[in-house]
């Protein structure tokens, strides 16, 4: 009994010793960064091994060229680890293109093979393993070439960035020493949210029911993407027990029943809508149809929300952007002028006066 005691405890101890967290070897560092590109959440963990006086010898020796021997491991042709200790790691929530190539949500693996001019990035379904010692291309969900970048300055610890950022895409670039490794990564940022919204239907959460059936009815009438869906969420907004008919949703369910061509249910829908917007609400719808390059519509809204409330700065902005859109130079800059004596503050004056410069130079003035 003592024996097995004895036994348990020495377990025991070597477990807790497993379980405590040490400095990565070698003096490198654990890093991560991540970014959210559209609604992609986008990961990378990594080791930063440092240059520690090796300038110039990091390339084609530190790090090996194309694949090789490690003298380790199952692999006889191992890439680069793209860092330190064990794998580097590449995680997407959604699927991606990679400098214009497919690959699914999930966690990869990342290596690099090197080369003085090119770089052949890997990315891998085999993501748990210690460097590349055990690498196998079986496992290689995707391979991309991309050049290598040279750079004047030195970077001390390898690092991983996100650059050049769009609503749909971003470059990732590896920095280690005087190179620089972009590689372009896009979503598909319509088709990832309408999957989104199916999604979050699904899954049996009610609050906020309309809005979220507006929401995602609007989305697709905005840009004229999913239609018949779209027009299904908008009825959904509307005539269910969880619906409303308010002015949001009954404009978006108007909206996509003139696209499905049912041009007098829209009518008839917007004569009940129109009465129920508030003065912000118009103007919101107003800049919305502007988005969607119906400029004479846009301009009718305007125009009905400035009768109404005529001394108001919005209403009045949004003649300028009304008249603008129509082409109407002298009346869009006549209400900019005549909105600057309605606000006190510098700051509101030197916005309008960007609206009658822009509009002077022809420039698009929908998202000012």
């Amino acid at each position: 009994m003592k024996f097995n005691l004895l036994i348990y405890l020495v377990s025991l101890s070597f477990c807790l010793q497993a379980q405590l967290l040490t400095p990565s070897a070698g003096g490198n560092r654990k890093a991560s960064v991540s970014e959210r590109i559209g609604i992609t959440d986008v990961g990378i963990h990594y080791d930063r091994p440092g240059v520690k006086g090796r300038e110039g010898q990091i390339w084609g020796k530190v790090v090996h060229y194309g694949f090789d021997d490690l003298d380790y491991g199952t692999s006889k042709a191992a890439p680069w680890r793209a860092g330190a200790n064990e794998n580097t790691t590449i995680e997407f929530s959604t699927a991606v293109t990679v400098e214009g190539m497919t690959l699914p949500a999930g966690k990869y693996g990342f290596f690099i093979a090197m080369g003085p001019d090119t770089a052949t990035l890997i990315f891998s379904n085999f993501n748990t393993a210690w460097g590349s010692f055990f690498y196998d291309p079986k496992d290689d969900a995707l391979r991309v070439k991309v050049p290598v970048k040279k750079s004047p300055e030195s970077v001390e610890w390898l690092k991983y960035e996100f650059e050049n950022e769009t609503n749909n895409s971003a470059d990732i670039v590896m920095r280690w020493e005087k190179i620089a490794i972009p590689f372009k990564l896009t979503v598909d940022l319509q088709q990832t949210q309408i999957a989104e919204y199916r999604r979050s239907f699904n899954s049996g959460n009610f609050h906020r029911y309309w809005q979220n059936m507006y929401n995602a009815a609007n989305y697709c009438l905005v840009n004229n993407i999913n239609l018949e869906e779209g027009l299904s969420w908008a009825d959904r907004s509307v005539n269910t027990y969880f619906g409303e008919a308010n002015f949001l949703t009954l404009t978006t369910y108007a909206g996509l029943l003139e696209k499905a061509g049912r041009q007098q249910e829209a009518d008839s829908l917007m004569k009940k809508a129109l009465p129920m917007g508030s003065l912000l609400q118009m103007n919101s719808y107003g800049r919305t149809l502007l988005r969607m390059k119906k400029y004479q519509a846009a301009f009718n809204i305007f125009k009905m929300n400035f009768d109404k409330y005529p001394k108001d700065i919005y209403t009045n902005i949004g003649m300028v952007k009304g008249y603008a859109a129509i082409g109407n130079k002298t009346e869009a800059i006549r209400f900019a002028k005549d909105a600057k004596s309605l606000v006190p503050d510098e700051n509101t004056k030197s916005y309008l006066d960007q609206f009658i410069q822009y509009i002077l130079e022809d420039k698009d003035i929908t998202n000012l």
